[in-house]
């Protein structure tokens, strides 16, 4: 599987095409799919030329989509394989945000850090074991500066394990038909056999801003504090 990342423009707030882009690339033509049919967990991607990048996308794979239809307004290479490191961690949110409409668990919930989560490294907060953090609390963390030790820490929650909380995350994306995608972690650091494309991506963060758009309370804060330091 060939290393790369994974660029997704899943544009919630797009109405129209830049009028520059229109003009710049006269000969791309947009696609013309139906978009009055029911919107379903899948994106429209019937008739879409994905082999070539008319737009000369300095990228390995990309797919831009509009977010209430679904339609694929672009794409190139979108169903290869790559490592998707941090973006890993969309599917754990999604699954954070169901355990909260469930009830299993609030935004107030307290989360204890284990020993494994403390010792995640790369992004992180420096958790430590002797605290605890709520989920909103996590869910700033992990959305803001994509905390690996937050993200376990919640994962081993919810799941018992973070091997069982993997699982879920597989399990969701087979609901969700994302078929390029298999998890290994629910944090992103690489790992063999942990891929996806950005094709699932689109997917999934379609499904995310359509079932709990509140989660842009999150995705749209620029800076915050936990425990009085910045993040």
């Amino acid at each position: 599987m060939k290393k790369g990342f994974v660029i997704t423009l899943a544009i919630s707030f797009l109405l129209t095409i830049p009028l520059s882009i229109c003009s710049a690339y006269s000969d791309y033509t947009w696609s013309t799919l139906d978009v009055t049919q029911e919107v379903s967990s899948n994106i429209s991607s019937d008739h879409i030329d994905d082999t070539s990048n008319p737009l000369n996308l300095d990228c390995g794979s990309c797919i831009l989509i509009e977010q209430s239809t679904g339609q694929v307004l672009y794409s190139y290479n979108s169903h290869e394989k790559l490592r998707p490191a941090s973006v890993t961690k969309l599917m754990s949110i999604y699954l954070i945000m169901e355990a909260i409409s469930q009830g299993k668990i609030t935004y107030d919930t307290q989360i204890p850090c284990s020993e494994n989560a403390e010792s995640m490294g790369g992004s992180q907060i420096w958790l430590s074991t002797t605290e605890q953090l709520t989920v909103d609390e996590m869910l700033k963390a992990i959305c803001i500066v994509s905390a690996n030790d937050c993200v376990t820490a919640i994962a081993e929650y919810i799941g018992g394990t973070e091997e069982n909380f993997v699982n879920m995350m597989n399990e969701k994306a087979k609901e969700f038909g994302m078929n390029d995608t298999h998890y290994k972690n629910c944090h992103g650091i690489d790992e063999d056999d942990h891929y996806t494309s950005s094709y699932d991506i689109a997917i999934l963060s379609r499904k995310l801003l359509n079932d709990y758009p509140e989660i842009t309370n999150y995705t749209t804060i620029y800076m915050d504090s936990l425990r009085d330091r910045k993040i």
